[in-house]
């Protein structure tokens, strides 16, 4: 298990001074990447073997959100690596021990010329010394779409989005299906299914279907082939 400290920065809080669902996917991911940094297997590792592991889905469940000011303690292990896939659990503690947040995601290793999904080698495996999966309630990796979307108003993805692989951030497609929420709506898990790389420029268009339970999300391209889907369980 890997673990780092921080503190919630104002700059990171929503409009009720709490850190929302996508700023506790950022501290997840950066937590995963700290892992990988120090493992020596980073980023600059992967690049020097046109490699990258990219997120394939999300599972967040949310007891509490942290508040501006809060210690945090994030934590991330490898659960396993099935196939083409890897699993990663991530955990946000308080300073007490108390849980904030707890995730599932899959992640694809792929072969950056080829554009291909490829094995991760036993010695690339056996690096993250693989430990027992958190218990939690594990949903699937698909998301079941809704019947009927209500359309909104598409945007070109700016520079601010880019990551070092050269496409939009995984974090920022769950920030822009969040920013079409209802303002203060109370979310208890956030699910994640990724299809596709939106790049600095493509349009991007938001369509939205709100249920009794939950609000789904699809981020889509000019010909409304998703990039991908979010969907947000809401608390009553």
């Amino acid at each position: 298990m890997y673990t780092f400290e921080s503190r919630v920065r104002y700059s990171e809080v929503d409009a009720e001074g709490k850190l929302p669902v996508p700023g506790i996917i950022d501290y997840f991911q950066d937590c995963s990447v700290f892992q990988s940094e120090d493992l020596g297997v980073g980023v600059q590792y992967l690049k020097s073997k046109n490699r990258a592991w990219i997120l394939n889905s999300w599972q967040v469940v949310i007891e509490r959100f942290p508040l501006e000011g809060d210690l945090v303690r994030t934590s991330t292990w490898a659960s396993g690596f099935e196939r083409l896939f890897g699993l990663r659990n991530f955990t946000m503690k308080d300073e007490n021990g108390a849980m904030l947040a707890y995730a599932n995601s899959y992640w694809v290793y792929m072969d950056l010329e080829t554009g291909r999904p490829v094995k991760a080698s036993p010695e690339e495996i056996a690096v993250y010394a693989p430990e027992p999966a958190l218990p939690m309630e594990y949903a699937p990796r698909k998301i079941k779409l809704p019947n009927s979307w209500e359309e909104k108003e598409g945007l070109k993805v700016p520079k601010s989005w880019i990551d070092s692989n050269h496409h939009v951030n995984n974090s920022q497609y769950v920030r822009q299906a969040w920013n079409e929420l209802p303002l203060y709506t109370n979310i208890q898990q956030v699910r994640v299914e990724y299809k596709n790389s939106a790049k600095l420029g493509d349009l991007m268009i938001p369509r939205i279907s709100v249920e009794e339970e939950r609000i789904v999300a699809e981020l889509c391209d000019e010909t409304r082939k998703p990039y991908a889907v979010v969907e947000f369980k809401i608390k009553k």
